[in-house]
């Protein structure tokens, strides 16, 4: 039998079989299958929703995760610590494409933050989270003491506020929010006392409070007045909370059946195809569909979990931890959005929201919390 030996980047190999059938069986399958059977899930939900717009997003949302799916083998087969290694420019490219949007990019939702190329549009805050991630954890995993000073949580704080004001200026807060679980998790994983965490979460209200007073426009504070208040404007900012519950709740045990939804299929519910595709299946599969997804969610972030557990070293540790904290607050918030838990924002769902950018987020993600798993029997 010819010889094997093991690099950075994985197991190579001089000619025979024996290296492939040790990288298979080192992939977390639990992950990957639940990724995918996710991103199924939602490329029927986001025909079925949208088979009544005048744009069938199906095709689209197939060549997004074909898309997907190969960015997910490239992230998983390069090596982590060369992303670490080159973390520096990968944190300036993804403040580059920031930047960039505000002279050539295109309006969206209320926000100028995408970049078009040709027939497709791009959304770069989706990719500067990946990238202030691998940022990140390059810089707290260089750092040995058990806790972090404040000076620590400065500096990593002024790594992760750069790309949030460029994504709050376009104005877009909804992803700008999605950075901070990102940073949280990651820091509480690196080492924070508890008079730190309180410290922390008096400068949050603060912060908050000068947010709502300065940073938010009309049409955002009206969001979260109409949480608060759903009925006091039924017709108007109440309107897709109000028949996103209609949905949910329509969907009973098993579900009205595919393509039968009333709520989505007579376009009563808005945004069915991207942030509120979760009440789309709540009302088509009911409460055995909803829990099977959320099954599904669960097994994710419990094989994201297990890999962050038994990294090699505190920066694959500490990279997981960033992107499963980011997937698991997109999930949570997504989820909470639809039954009127939280305020209205935009938010989408993991695999399941039709979307090019998040869709490779995603996907990006997935790739490179199996990466961190593939090398932890690497020596480096």
């Amino acid at each position: 039998m010819r010889n094997t030996s093991v690099s950075g980047t994985g197991i190579t190999s001089l000619g025979d079989t024996q290296p492939a059938l040790r990288y298979l069986t080192g992939v977390d399958w639990g992950l990957l299958v639940s990724a995918l059977l996710l991103a199924a899930v939602g490329l029927a939900t986001v025909h079925s929703a949208s088979s009544e717009l005048p744009v069938d997003y199906l095709p689209r949302q197939a060549l997004w995760l074909g898309l997907g799916l190969a960015a997910l083998l490239v992230a998983s087969s390069i090596d982590y610590h060369t992303l670490l290694d080159h973390s520096s420019l990968l944190y300036l490219c993804g403040l580059a494409g920031l930047v960039l949007v505000f002279f050539v990019g295109h309006e969206a939702g209320g926000a100028q933050s995408r970049l078009g190329f040709g027939g497709f549009s791009i959304q770069p805050s989706e990719f500067a989270k990946l990238a202030t991630a691998i940022a990140l954890s390059r810089y707290l995993g260089e750092l040995k003491q058990p806790y972090l000073d404040l000076r620590n949580i400065a500096i990593a704080l002024a790594i992760v506020s750069l790309p949030v004001a460029a994504v709050a200026a376009e104005p877009d807060l909804g992803s700008a929010a999605m950075f901070l679980p990102m940073v949280a998790g990651m820091l509480l994983v690196a080492g924070i006392k508890w008079r730190t965490l309180v410290g922390a979460g008096v400068v949050a209200l603060l912060l908050a409070a000068g947010v709502w007073s300065f940073g938010m426009q009309s049409y955002q504070r009206q969001r979260v007045i109409t949480f608060l208040s759903p009925d006091s404007d039924p017709l108007g900012a109440g309107y897709q909370v109000r028949q996103s519950k209609i949905a949910v709740g329509s969907g009973g045990l098993v579900g009205q059946g595919y393509m039968q939804g009333t709520q989505s299929q007579l376009r009563f519910l808005p945004a069915r195809h991207t942030d509120f595709i979760f009440a789309v299946l709540a009302e088509e599969w009911g409460f055995l569909g909803v829990m099977t997804v959320i099954a599904l969610y669960a097994l994710f972030l419990y094989c994201a979990a297990r890999v962050a557990l038994r990294a090699r070293n505190r920066a694959g540790i500490l990279l997981v931890s960033g992107l499963v904290s980011l997937m698991a607050f997109h999930i949570v918030y997504n989820t909470a959005m639809v039954v009127g838990l939280v305020p209205i924002t935009g938010i989408p769902l993991p695999f399941l929201s039709y979307g090019g950018s998040f869709t490779l987020m995603c996907f990006l993600a997935t790739g490179m919390i199996l990466g961190v798993d593939l090398r932890r029997y690497v020596n480096r």
